[in-house]
């Protein structure tokens, strides 16, 4: 199995660059050809939320139809999908960023209570809490 880092999948879903947007399709065109699937880590998922918005100002909603795209695509595979698409849901219903909310599933899934935190948003949802 590979691993596709975050700029693989900006090429592949931006095509702001010939070269790389080709090479990036064409190595998933190659997995699921070949019925492999190709890994993205959570960290690589936070990174594309965040550089969407940052730098080609993708908006909220896009962002949202675009990563849930990505969770049902056959030929990626995640750590724990379920966890990431509950984080989807909280970022589409909610006033933080994606990487927030796949914290707290990640803290919920270790069997954490909350998550401790300054952000004045997220403190006023469940499973956030004030140090």
């Amino acid at each position: 199995m590979i691993a596709l880092d975050t700029n693989v999948l900006v090429r592949f879903l931006v095509e702001d660059d010939e070269a790389q947007t080709r090479a990036a399709t064409s190595l998933i065109a190659r997995a699921a050809r070949a019925g492999e699937q190709l890994f993205v880590s959570d960290i690589v998922l936070c990174e594309v939320v965040w550089v969407l918005s940052a730098n080609y100002d993708t908006s909220k909603p896009e962002i949202i139809a675009l990563i849930r795209k990505l969770l049902h695509a056959r030929q990626l595979t995640f750590r724990v999908s379920d966890l990431l698409a509950r984080a989807l849901e909280a970022y589409a219903a909610g006033k933080g960023d994606f990487a927030d909310y796949v914290i707290r599933e990640d803290a919920a899934a270790a069997g954490c209570g909350s998550v401790a935190t300054f952000d004045k948003a997220l403190l006023k949802e469940a499973g956030f809490a004030r140090p």
